[in-house]
């Protein structure tokens, strides 16, 4: 399985903003934008923004933090998109829906994990039921009526113990539902593009696979 295999902090670098996708280190001082608030590269801080910015390279840029946010290599978010085309609903926020339902994501979203780098690790690992059944795919798409539960051994491991306080505190989507008691979720719905708290503006992506 392909994946990402560099420096997640020169992505956020590079689009010039926080992408969350470290967990708790983004929140202090730490975090190398914090720093460096320009793109890696040879040149430095005045080489990164020499260039006027084209529409087409606004539109890429778009489309590169949504794959960078959500940890989705190129085929397969072009494979979104294609589905999102197909579908009834308006293409831009139905493609950030597909994302959001990604197990990861959810997984993420509930507080199980401080990013979706460590929620896909976790899923990974077969810490989840998906309606009563081991799901061991990131990608696997929840749809309204799923539930999502921690294993029973998992349960009992040190992890799960030592996140047990923050997940009752933990604040969810409008579109979930957490029995934190349980370690157990449900999708209640689809989530509405207010519901999908994401720095993206869809529909440069949606002009850009439109040219």
């Amino acid at each position: 399985m392909a994946r990402y295999l560099g420096s997640v902090c020169a992505l956020c670098r590079r689009e010039g903003e926080k992408l969350y996708l470290k967990g708790e280190r983004c929140y202090t001082p730490k975090c190398a934008i914090e720093k460096r608030k320009y793109a890696p590269g040879q040149h430095g801080p005045t080489g990164s923004f020499r260039r006027k910015i084209s529409d087409y390279a606004t539109q890429l840029r778009e489309k590169q933090k949504a794959r960078r946010i959500y940890g989705v290599l190129e085929r397969q978010f072009r494979r979104y998109f294609a589905e999102a085309s197909k579908s009834t609903g308006v293409t831009g926020p139905t493609l950030l829906q597909f994302l959001e339902r990604r197990m990861d994501n959810v997984v993420f979203r509930l507080g199980f994990a401080s990013s979706r780098k460590q929620a896909r690790q976790l899923v990974l690992h077969e810490h989840f039921l998906v309606n009563g059944k081991a799901v061991n795919v990131p990608s696997y798409l929840l749809k309204p009526g799923d539930t999502l539960g921690v294993t029973e051994n998992s349960r009992k491991s040190a992890y799960f113990q030592a996140i047990a306080k923050d997940l009752a505190k933990q604040s969810v989507p409008a579109w979930l539902s957490l029995d934190a008691g349980n370690f157990s979720a449900s999708v209640v719905n689809l989530p509405t593009r207010q519901q999908i708290e994401v720095p993206l503006k869809e529909q440069l992506i949606v002009e850009y696979y439109s040219r």
